[in-house]
């Protein structure tokens, strides 16, 4: 059997109160509502569009999804998987290498049928500000996730995609 992760369907709100859903049917009637959105929509769909919220909404038991280039869901796993890489400190890659070294490892990901979390907003952090307004960090970023892609497609013998543009 292969090694598992379980994914936690994340979300978020503009809002800085709200009542925090107690079940999945009042987190499903928020989102319908719009006090609630899928995690990052409207920044970065690609980050948590594996977990298939579309699916999610009407599953009871828990469900398989692929892995997809830059997927950083939430997940749980036993205690002995690698560790964050090093490389990707302050902003940047760090949930989204680590999950594709689980997907190299050949983890599978099951999404959790009634588990959710919610982020809160919160004022920037110093490194996506820096993230967002330094092209020298951006490059730094792109030149640290190639050799990353690299050094993963050697040490797992798979094919990762490099970052071209």
């Amino acid at each position: 059997m292969s090694p598992q992760a379980l994914v936690i369907p994340a979300f978020e709100t503009q809002r800085y109160r709200i009542s925090f859903p107690k079940t999945k049917a009042e987190l499903l009637n928020m989102l319908d509502m719009g006090t609630l959105f899928t995690f990052r929509y409207h920044v970065w769909t690609k980050g948590h569009a594996a977990t298939n919220f579309q699916k999610w909404r009407t599953a009871t038991t828990p469900y398989k999804v692929q892995w997809e280039p830059d997927f950083e869901p939430y997940i749980v796993v036993r205690k002995d998987i690698p560790e964050y890489d090093t490389r990707f400190v302050g902003f940047g890659w760090n949930k989204v290498s680590h999950i594709m070294e689980l997907e190299a490892q050949g983890f599978e990901f099951v999404v959790l049928p009634n588990g959710f979390v919610i982020h809160m907003p919160h004022a920037p952090s110093f490194d996506i500000a820096k993230f967002r307004s330094s092209a020298q960090y951006r490059k730094c970023l792109k030149i640290l996730k190639n050799e990353f892609i690299t050094d993963l497609s050697k040490r797992y013998n798979k094919q990762f995609e490099l970052e071209t543009s």
